[in-house]
């Protein structure tokens, strides 16, 4: 840390188009604080800034749908997802909104410079143009069938029931979704990005430079550098974002992704009149928190876009997270199968802390990780309540019980090596956890303090001293103990003083080493403790003196507290409703949609002349004995009764078909089934799978033709 004088962190800008969810929580919020807490309590000079991103198709759709215009998305969605980050605890310094004037001017006059400096190319090309709406259309605003699936709600860029990355001239059946059009093909001018051109710096500066990098996302830039990049558009047809600042660019704004990065930018400013130190000083440390979908932005185009600009300092990292699951299956907002934050909020009121460890103890670092319900509650009793708070509650309860409610002495006359060994592993652990910390390695940190815990857990359990003030109460009352005797009660309190006191010193620890992952569970410990703030500064961790002998400190409180299954049901209960929700509405895929069977060769008339259909009514049904698929018919042809064995008993009961009219080939040769004769065969339709009689719409006589 010591080359860096301030540093810069950035969270991705969330959508404005609905609440935050679990999954991103755990791809950047979480994570990013996490570092935040800890540079704040190391004394760095840090700014933690972030807001919604409120341009781009995502917002115009969601008007689209809710029927209100774009702004009062953004202003909707906006507050929701700010409350939500501030309930969570995220602890950002501004956040801010790419609407906001100061943004627009900034995002204007970056696509100025770059324009003026001759770094963009303009083209003509053919887009998506709705000839009712008259206005292009991005891939978002084009939907049709997808082919892969059969969904027919696809969009033009991906279809979200099976994940399919598309295109228009893929869909089925496009139409536009502002007018239900068929969109057709249009020339339009835009100003471009000539990416390729920065090709030999990205390859030096990221591929030889950062391979310090997770792994997840260099493999994912040099794959990209690999391939070659291509110019590629910075401007849009649209009538909702920042305009472009040229006289020839009517009905044209800025792209999304040149638009949303420089949002960074602005919020920088708008925190603080001294922005420029953390953007172009090159002694600051720029670090983007973001998610794996946000990778090539942030590591190839963005940093393109400060190099070709000048004067901007480029990240020192992009710690990327993967992706989380919920349940086994893909976090959806389009299918709600999500847990979102504001629900949480309010199903866990004052359980913040219960989310952001079991999401940094599953966190996807380096590969997809999954949420579950159940999951939840087993880290929570067992680690958090049984072993973190267990510790802490045993350890308040006891210097209550056994010392006054006062930080007892540690006698140097009886201190042992299992002491002095407990009493080092403070020290130790803070090594670790910064190590962990520095490295973007989260599970691994908050799992070094857990450990820390669980040995605090094992001292305190070899130490018994709670045995030791039963010995010395029986002493005192005059009665014979077994192992002790009266000239050993000075040992035996000072032992129970040092147990305590190791614990208790162990226990402030704990609170400085958690404050960056569990700050609300930090200040309770403070409150416990009746210590102030400021024995959080991180140099204070791995001190053996955080409490003063003979200091009086509170009552204690649990720190976490059970969870019982029936509040885990009832959140599984929700999740299965919403799944149920989404079969119902779900088209066919394409598993589900059998293909249609080619026709067969063709005959001559005369040949389908042979065959004698005729109308029969079932008189009688019976299952096959020993064969699963057969039922034995006997059918009424008017002039005569048949029997027929037929392949439908996985699809029909006997008695459900009793009177039923069919269409029967009755002149087929009989043919032996399961020793039963078959005189003639019932004509089916197969559906996907399911089978359908053929049979006349209204009741006529048995044995009448069909011709």
């Amino acid at each position: 840390m010591g080359k860096f004088n301030r540093y810069l962190i950035t969270a991705a800008l969330p959508y404005a188009n609905g609440p935050v969810h679990i999954g991103h929580l755990a791809g950047c919020y979480i994570p990013a604080d996490i570092y935040v807490r800890y540079l704040r309590a190391k004394k760095a000079d840090v700014k933690f800034v972030c807001g919604t991103d409120e341009h781009g198709v995502p917002i115009t759709i969601k008007a689209m749908k809710e029927g209100i215009t774009p702004q009062d998305v953004v202003d909707k969605y906006h507050k929701i997802i700010g409350d939500s980050f501030a309930a969570m605890g995220i602890s950002f310094d501004i956040f801010s909104r790419t609407s906001n004037q100061v943004h627009h001017q900034t995002a204007s006059d970056y696509f100025l410079k770059m324009y003026n400096d001759g770094l963009f190319e303009e083209k003509e090309s053919e887009q998506f143009y709705d000839p009712k709406a008259n206005m292009f259309l991005a891939d978002r605003y084009i939907i049709g069938t997808c082919p892969h699936c059969g969904n027919d709600k696809a969009y033009g860029d991906q279809c979200e029931k099976c994940g399919n990355s598309l295109s228009p001239d893929e869909l089925i059946n496009p139409h536009s979704a502002l007018s239900d059009a068929v969109p057709v093909k249009k020339k339009t001018k835009h100003w471009y990005m000539p990416l390729q051109n920065y090709e030999p710096w990205l390859n030096e500066w990221l591929i030889e430079g950062h391979k310090e990098w997770k792994n997840n996302v260099y493999g994912q830039c040099k794959s990209w550098l690999s391939s070659g990049l291509q110019s590629r558009a910075m401007t849009r047809d649209s009538n909702w974002g920042i305009k472009v600042p040229l006289p020839d660019a009517e009905g044209k704004v800025l792209y999304v992704w040149f638009d949303a990065p420089i949002g960074y930018i602005s919020a920088t400013k708008e925190l603080t009149e001294n922005w420029a130190d953390y953007w172009c000083k090159e002694d600051t440390k720029l670090v983007h928190f973001i998610g794996k979908d946000n990778i090539v932005f942030h590591c190839i185009i963005f940093p393109a876009m400060l190099k070709a600009h000048g004067g901007f300092v480029l990240p020192d990292n992009v710690p990327a997270n993967e992706f989380l699951n919920l349940e086994g299956d893909k976090i959806s907002t389009s299918r709600n199968w999500a847990v979102w934050v504001n629900d949480y909020i309010a199903d866990f009121p004052d359980q913040q802390d219960i989310l952001r460890y079991v999401l940094t103890a599953t966190a996807p670092e380096t590969k997809d990780n999954d949420f579950t319900w159940k999951d939840f509650q087993t880290r929570n009793n067992s680690e958090l309540s049984g072993n973190f708070s267990n510790f802490v509650y045993r350890t308040m309860v006891l210097m209550h019980k056994l010392c006054g409610g006062k930080v007892p002495a540690l006698h140097q006359d009886v201190v042992n090596e299992e002491d002095r060994q407990m009493l080092a592993e403070f020290a130790i652990a803070k090594e670790k956890i910064e190590k962990a910390i520095e490295t973007y390695k989260f599970r691994e940190a908050l799992a070094e303090i857990m450990a820390l815990s669980t040995k605090g857990n094992q001292y305190m359990q070899k130490n018994e001293p709670w045995i030791l003030a039963k010995a010395i109460e029986k002493i005192n009352k005059g009665e014979t103990h077994d192992k002790y005797t009266a000239a050993d009660l000075e040992m035996l309190q000072k032992r129970i003083d040092i147990c305590l006191h190791v614990c208790l010193q162990l226990t402030a620890n704990l609170a400085i080493l958690i404050n960056p992952f569990l700050p609300f569970t930090a200040k309770k410990m403070l409150h416990m403790l009746k210590v102030v703030e400021k024995m959080l500064d991180w140099e204070n961790a791995g001190s053996e003196k955080l409490l003063s002998v003979g200091y009086s400190l509170r009552e204690p409180e649990m720190l976490f507290a059970r969870i019982e299954d029936d509040v885990i049901n009832a959140q599984l209960a929700k999740l299965e409703a919403t799944k149920q929700q989404n079969i119902a509405a779900a088209p066919a895929t394409a598993e589900e949609i059998k293909p249609i069977a080619p026709f067969k060769p063709e005959i001559q008339f005369d040949d389908f002349a042979k065959l004698d259909l005729r109308v029969g009514t079932i008189i009688k049904a019976e299952k096959v004995e020993k064969a699963d698929k057969l039922l034995k018919l006997l059918v009424d042809i008017g002039s005569e009764q048949r029997t027929v064995v037929s392949g439908i008993a996985m699809h029909f009961k006997p008695e459900d078909i009793v009177g039923k009219q069919v269409t029967l080939v009755t002149n087929l040769a009989p043919r032996k089934m399961r020793g039963i004769e078959s005189q003639g065969m019932i004509l089916m339709a197969e559906d996907n799978g399911k089978l359908v009689f053929v049979n006349p719409n209204e009741s006529v006589t048995p044995g009448s033709g069909v011709a």
